[in-house]
């Protein structure tokens, strides 16, 4: 909260009331012979054109579900089909004035709006922009299929290519437009603005702020329109979306040049119906979804329902919100109303509607309405509407053919080392910046910074010049260390931004960002509302656009709110994409103690779990500002664990400390931090110090040599380092604070097993966290592993120490029982 805004108790415990305006609902009346002054002829047949090629595309996938079969030619599809039959005036309709700086996400219902999109695209792009694009994707793999019996001109052959590139997506085949690794519920094509479409409800709506948020701060044409299904009103993603949407410093703190509302478009593709409850008269109480909009800021979000079942009245709707959005006063939420024929999915006998229903609106099917206005108004005759859809049924038919084709349209083999997948799950690229050529925005030189001042008298080591231990109030620590690598990357990525909860002013909860306010405009600094959800999917879409987020989650423990945008968003668009998108996004992640079971949990295990995350977690000054380094220049997602005990931890184990510039430390390389030769102790985290003491007395009292190495990494982790200690010294004990159950320490010691059978004299040992919930502080060293708890399981499971005592039981007995009840 910035100074200059002061709440006063005289306006805020004021008397009043809050007014509302009147939200329009399906306004639009006119006629195709009203609009023939605003639409020429072939415009309106295209319209049409349009429609009737989405209805073909959909009906040859509920064919193909239902029966089989597609004109008598058989196909086993066994993938998802989520159609939008009856839909199709809304799609058409949304994207016949956007270009392909104007980027649409969807839903798992999204087929239309790929197709509506690309049609629109190949409409306004010239013939050579077009071959390039086609020419340039994915080295023209899909282009050389369709060009071999490709009639007409350019844009003739774009269509087939759009249509063919869609459909051997959907059927998993890797000319398809993301290699057959994203399916009917992910495909997309961004040359023609066609962004990831999400099979979780409400996923894109986040993720859309994010992208929106990316063309704000960089001031890229274009606006962004999330697609999004009338159910996903009722989930929290969505609510956080848009509370994230309409931060009010958008308008009122951000510099002139930023200020003003994210160009957003907020569609609920509203068909009435989640799966079969609908959320008008069952599942929410809205009624009608447009009213959301008036309890969220004063400007209602310019909430409007509009008519989806006629094209011209979404046309209508967008130019009017564009206008809005090009006087900087979104975002916009629009309540698309319209109707699926189909049930949710070809498996569904809309058992939960009345037939009759489903007859009350094909009666008004878009697709015979705007046909029949369309020969009322001589625009076309019905000979010309029955050639469209003549021709619309060849074209898919001429695509189904080759999707199908093995011959011709494979699937990627993913049996084989180094597969496809293998290839895609990381991008392991270094870019030092998002944007070359363009000067990063600040507000001062860097060494005017007062912090970096201050930490240029501050030592480097933990040691002075004659290896005495210096406070640690006069050394950089690893909260200086983490400032130093990401205020350089500021200075060197325009596209670099930071934001979470108390990012600005305040200088983050446990102060690595102090002295960033002073050097960052807003923009590239800001506080985002508590929503976890958001933060990280509004980063996933800022990264998908091409932009390089760092955002932070204070605790831990509060990953749990944003579980869907961490483990299904962050972690799979690379691979969905086929390796086409980069997900250069670093989540800071704060673990923390003395605050209890809510507050101080470790839970990097459950993201080593996920495919697709790099994880994390420095123990040291010098790690932790190498592996920032390494992270910030990257290209894929990487949750950053820190730990709040040793974030004014010294560096004592590089001579000469931490370095003052640029250096990397490479993600996934464990180091040794003390030598030895009777015992490897494998630590993760701030254990690494409590293992070194453990280290100490079992050489001082037991004459037992620790090599003791700190992880570092969690994903990826290289073993050769691991492997030729435990060569040297037959054993290894491994320590983390995450609960014992699940960890990733049992990973690395099945591995490690597997990897070193022969070498070992006795299994690993783990020594982790209890699984129990995380007690007060006054008694967290019954919960945490300390040096005792370390020394005892030396003790018990790998070599006894003469006279020795354990603090407490830990023999295989107790370590059964303990499975038994679950603790």
């Amino acid at each position: 909260m910035p100074k200059s805004q002061m709440i006063t108790p005289a306006e805020s415990r004021a008397a009043g009331s809050i007014e509302f305006q009147p939200i329009p609902v399906n306004q639009y009346r006119k006629t195709v012979g009203d609009e023939l002054k605003n639409f020429s002829p072939k415009d309106l047949r295209r319209i049409q054109r349009d429609m009737e090629l989405i209805r073909a595309f959909e009906n040859m996938l509920n064919e193909v579900k239902l029966r089989g079969n597609y004109q008598g030619i058989e196909y086993n599809h066994r993938g998802p089909a989520h159609l939008s039959i009856g839909q199709e005036a809304t799609a058409v309709g949304q994207c016949y004035l956007l270009d392909v700086n104007d980027h649409i996400y969807g839903s798992h219902r999204s087929h239309g709006e790929i197709l509506a999109k690309g049609l629109s695209a190949i409409e306004k792009l010239d013939d050579q922009p077009l071959m390039d694009i086609m020419r340039g994707y994915f080295d023209g793999q899909a282009l050389k299929i369709v060009e071999k019996d490709a009639n007409g001109n350019t844009k003739d052959l774009a269509i087939d290519y759009l249509i063919y590139g869609a459909l051997a997506e959907i059927f998993a085949r890797e000319p398809g437009f993301n290699k057959g690794l994203g399916g009917s519920m992910h495909a997309f094509f961004p040359p023609f603005g066609i962004y990831p479409n999400n099979a979780i409800v409400g996923g894109s709506a986040d993720i859309s702020v994010g992208a929106a948020l990316y063309k704000h701060v960089n001031k890229k044409p274009g606006i962004v329109i999330a697609n999004i299904g009338d159910a996903s009103a009722g989930c929290g993603p969505t609510w956080e979306a848009i509370c994230f949407a309409t931060m009010d410093q958008y308008r009122l703190l951000w510099d002139d040049a930023h200020r003003g509302g994210l160009p957003l478009i907020m569609n609920f593709v509203n068909n009435f119906y989640g799966m079969g409850g609908p959320p008008g008269g069952e599942t929410m109480g809205f009624k009608i979804l447009a009213r959301l909009g008036a309890g969220v800021n004063p400007e209602q979000m310019h909430a409007e329902r509009i008519d989806g079942y006629s094209p011209l009245a979404v046309i209508d709707a967008i130019a009017r919100k564009k206008k809005i959005i090009a006087d900087k006063r979104g975002p916009v939420l629009l309540d698309t109303v319209t109707y699926r024929f189909s049930g949710h999915s070809p498996s569904d006998a809309s058992s939960y509607r009345e037939k009759a229903e489903i007859e009350e609106w094909q009666k008004v099917d878009p697709l015979l309405t705007f046909a029949r206005d369309l020969v009322k108004h001589k625009v076309c005759t019905q000979a010309d509407i029955d050639g469209m859809r003549a021709q619309a049924e060849a074209i898919i038919l001429k695509a189904y053919r080759k999707a199908i084709s093995l011959e011709i349209s494979p699937r990627t083999d993913l049996k084989k080392s180094g597969n496809l997948l293998e290839k895609t799950m990381f991008s392991n690229l270094k870019v030092e910046t998002m944007e070359p050529g363009r000067k990063p925005e600040v507000l001062m030189p860097r060494e005017e910074n007062p912090r970096v001042k201050q930490l240029a008298s501050r030592s480097r080591s933990a040691f002075d010049s004659k290896g005495a231990r210096l406070p640690k109030t006069r050394c950089i620590g690893i909260r200086d260390a983490l400032f130093e690598a990401i205020i350089d990357r500021f200075y060197t990525d325009p596209t670099l931004i930071a934001y979470g909860e108390e990012n600005r002013d305040w200088g983050g909860a446990f102060a690595v960002y102090r002295g960033l306010t002073e050097a960052l405009p807003y923009h590239r600094l800001f506080n985002s509302p508590i929503s976890e959800g958001a933060i990280v999917g509004t980063a996933v879409g800022y990264a998908l656009e091409g932009g390089r987020p760092l955002v932070e989650l204070m605790y831990c423990d509060f990953m749990g709110r944003a579980g869907d945008e961490i483990f299904n968003q962050l972690a799979k668009w690379q691979a969905m994409s086929g390796g086409l998108l980069k997900m250069p996004v670093v989540l800071r992640v704060s673990v923390g103690s003395k605050y209890g079971a809510q507050h101080s949990q470790d839970w990097s295990s459950m993201c080593a779990h996920i495919p697709g995350l790099k994880v994390v977690f420095p123990a040291t000054p010098y790690d932790a500002k190498g592996l920032m380094y390494s992270a910030l220049t990257g290209t894929d997602p990487v949750i950053f664990f820190e730990n709040q005990r040793i974030y004014d931890q010294p560096e004592e184990f590089v001579r000469d400390g931490v370095p003052a510039g640029y250096y990397e430390v490479p993600i996934g390389e464990p180091e040794v931090k003390k030598p030895g030769k009777d015992l490897t102790i494998l630590t993760i985290g701030a254990t690494l110090y409590r293992a070194l003491e453990a280290a100490k007395i079992l050489e001082e009292k037991h004459g037992l040599s620790c090599e003791v190495i700190d992880a570092r990494s969690i994903v990826p982790f290289n073993y050769d380092r691991v492997i030729e200690s435990v060569k040297k010294t037959r054993k290894i004990l491994l320590a983390s604070d995450a609960c014992e159950r699940g960890s990733a320490l049992q990973t690395f010691a099945a591995k490690i097993t597997q990897l070193a059978f022969d070498e070992l004299d006795a299994p690993p040992v783990i020594v982790g966290a209890r699984n129990w919930i995380t007690p007060a502080d006054e008694v967290e060293d019954a919960f945490f592993p300390y040096p005792a708890d370390i020394v005892d399981a030396v003790h018990e499971h790998i070599k006894p120490l003469n006279g020795y005592k354990v603090a407490r039981v830990c023999h295989n007995e107790e370590l059964g029982r303990r499975s038994r009840e679950g603790i």
